[in-house]
């Protein structure tokens, strides 16, 4: 293939539309990567391998190897390929030799599925067969290339044997299987051959060098690992927050290859929530080499018509880097602001993304108060769940105690009865007044927020679904009015935004809320006194936060 034709090839990636933006994603699980972000990271790549090796450009030296653990449509290494195509004239003068050299010793990929392989394969081979009459490699002497796929099984453990049912076989089945790698359910997961397994060869070993050497052929070390990896695992109990997250493990695999910079776009709810993530989360604010964050509330802002609750961000992880992080909050509506500060405030366990946020907080922790997180009761508090039909319409002698439950929809039933036998736990709880407030939270991310939805007052009496959490118990309905106006306030919900990253609203979201005097009502003007809030930062709290209105309710 002469350098004139492989060229061509070369640039037939540029031509406008790009094909790259206009794949739609496979689910919310496993989101294409826009070309716009990719070469986004990259130039932060750039950035900070030039200022860690005296200006050097990370596109001219021959030696740097990437890989993208879980490609998908290849554009990463695509972009790659096409900067380190550029940078190296000047080490490899003619074309043909320069891409054969890049696509054969610099960049490696692991396919996360079949379609996604050969996809990643046509955009950087401009073939999908590496050693095809249409690749523009030339070294490769079998199909797949650097992009090695093959189909991976999960390792089932634990579950429980039921002899009342049998399979194929005639043998018990055993039932709650679990992959002891990713969580994944057996009986959701154990699929035939024709069906995708979603069990991703970069997580499911436990010797990972060793994994990519028998993928490789060699004992691998690559210098920059970067991409887009498989976010969740639907696992039959429900979406978004109740599934498994995956992202976690493969940035532990990672980091276990030790390669001089990480860079990986995961979604931000890492930060302060996630199924599982404590231990994760701990490790990432701890570990000093964290060396960039830049933040996406609003998802669109880097995946168009992707909607991940809480947003996306980037990081960028340096094996030489130690101390604080350069932080970068990227707003729709507003410059990006960027400050170097530490990842972990003193005596906090979650990450604070919004740059501003940092000062208004320290001056409420200054007082020293009680925070909300000691009243919030534990969901589900009186063990009736969301769905719970079996109940009377009107007040009766055998169902005397009012249920709240679920305000949405259209349904006129929100104010039911229910029998004491029906309230499975804390039953003394009926005799308090308490105020409740719904534990999904309304809306997108589009700022300003509301956060969550208007709070109830529940009178003596009564008692709430699944659907409610119990803010506080008071003592008079003044006390329980004047905690619903301190709710609505901006300030009030501002700070529960700083931890709430999900859609469900959970007591550990109150942690930074400080309890009130609740014999008299409060007011943002009164709040942003007591707290010494600067006009600056009530006007970064009022960009975040929208009033609250009847269509809350």
């Amino acid at each position: 293939m002469t350098g004139a034709v492989v060229k061509a090839e070369l640039k037939l990636v540029v031509h406008n539309p790009d094909v790259l933006t206009c794949i739609a994603n496979l689910s919310n699980d496993e989101v294409f990567t826009p070309p716009e972000l990719a070469n986004r990271m990259l130039d932060t790549l750039e950035a900070a391998w030039a200022e860690s090796h005296a200006g050097a450009s990370i596109w001219a030296d021959p030696d740097v190897t990437f890989l993208d653990p879980f490609t998908k449509s290849g554009v990463f290494l695509r972009e790659i390929t096409r900067r380190l195509t550029d940078g190296l004239e000047q080490r490899i003068p003619d074309l043909a030799e320069r891409v054969d050299h890049i696509l054969t010793e610099q960049v490696f990929g692991i396919g996360i599925t079949q379609l996604t392989a050969l996809l990643a394969r046509r955009s950087l081979y401009c073939s999908k067969y590496a050693n095809g009459p249409h690749s523009i490699a030339r070294s490769f002497d079998q199909p797949d290339g650097n992009i090695w796929f093959e189909r991976t099984e999960h390792t089932w453990a634990g579950g429980r044997v039921n002899h009342a049912l049998l399979d194929a076989a005639g043998e018990p089945v055993v039932e709650g299987r679990r992959c002891r790698f990713c969580g994944a359910s057996a009986d959701e997961y154990r699929r035939s051959d024709q069906l995708e397994t979603h069990a991703y060869a970069f997580i499911h070993t436990d010797d990972i060098r060793a994994r990519i050497a028998e993928l490789f052929g060699a004992d691998m070390q690559f210098d920059v690992i970067i991409g887009n990896p498989p976010y969740q695992l639907a696992d039959g109990g429900g979406e978004g927050a109740s599934a498994i997250p995956l992202y976690h493990r493969f940035i532990e695999q990672a980091k276990a290859l030790e390669p001089k910079q990480l860079m990986m776009v995961v979604p931000a709810r890492w930060y302060s929530g996630g199924k599982g993530l404590d231990e994760f989360r701990d490790s990432m604010l701890g570990d000093g080499r964290l060396a960039e964050i830049h933040d996406f509330p609003e998802t669109d802002l880097v995946f168009p018509g992707v909607n991940i609750r809480g947003g996306v961000c980037y990081f960028r992880w340096s094996e030489d880097h130690e101390g604080p992080a350069r932080v970068t909050n990227h707003r729709k509506n507003g410059p990006s602001l960027t400050a170097v500060r530490p990842v972990r405030e003193p005596g906090i366990t979650t990450f604070i993304r919004f740059n501003e946020a940092i000062s208004i907080l320290n001056k409420v922790r200054a007082h020293g108060e009680p925070t909300y997180s000691s009243r919030v009761q534990s969901r589900n508090p009186f063990g009736i769940p969301s769905n719970f039909e079996s109940y009377s319409k009107v007040k009766t002698a055998a169902s005397p105690i009012l249920l709240f439950r679920s305000r949405r929809g259209s349904s006129v039933d929100r104010e039911v009865y229910v029998s004491a036998e029906q309230v499975v736990t804390n039953l003394a709880f009926k005799d308090r007044i308490k105020v409740l407030v719904s534990k999904a939270s309304p809306g997108g991310d589009e700022y300003p927020h509301a956060v969550f939805s208007a709070p109830v007052l529940a009178p003596i009496g009564s008692v709430a679904t699944e659907t409610y959490l119990i803010v506080d118990f008071v003592d008079t309905m003044a006390e329980g009015a004047n905690l619903i106006g301190y709710m609505r306030t901006r300030f009030f919900r501002f700070l529960v935004s700083l931890i709430k990253t999900t859609q469900n609203i959970s007591k550990g979201s109150f942690a930074f809320v400080p309890v009130q005097d609740l014999t008299r009502p409060w007011s943002d003007a009164e709040l942003y006194a007591k707290y010494d809030i600067t006009p600056e930062e009530q006007a970064f709290i009022e960009s975040m936060i929208r009033p609250m209105g009847a269509a809350d309710a």
